[in-house]
C-alpha cells in the first residue's frame, strides 16, 4: 500500500496516518521517500504473522 502526503500536510499528520494503518490494519513501514517539493510517500507492507501448529 502506498500513502502519499502532500507538501501542505504536517509531518505529525503524516506520522499519525502511518501509525493508524500500522496499528489497525496490520501494516508495517517498508520505506519512505521525501520529494523535493515537500511531498512524501510511504510504502507499507502486510505484517507477517507466524502461526504455530497446535495439533
Amino acid at each position: 500500500m502506498v500513502l502519499s502526503v502532500g507538501p501542505g500536510d504536517s509531518l505529525a499528520d503524516a506520522r499519525q496516518r502511518v501509525r493508524e494503518h500500522s496499528e489497525y490494519g496490520r501494516w508495517e513501514l517498508e520505506r519512505s521517500r521525501l520529494y523535493m517539493g515537500g511531498g512524501r510517500q510511504y510504502w507499507l507492507r502486510r505484517k507477517v504473522m507466524l502461526v504455530e501448529r497446535t495439533a
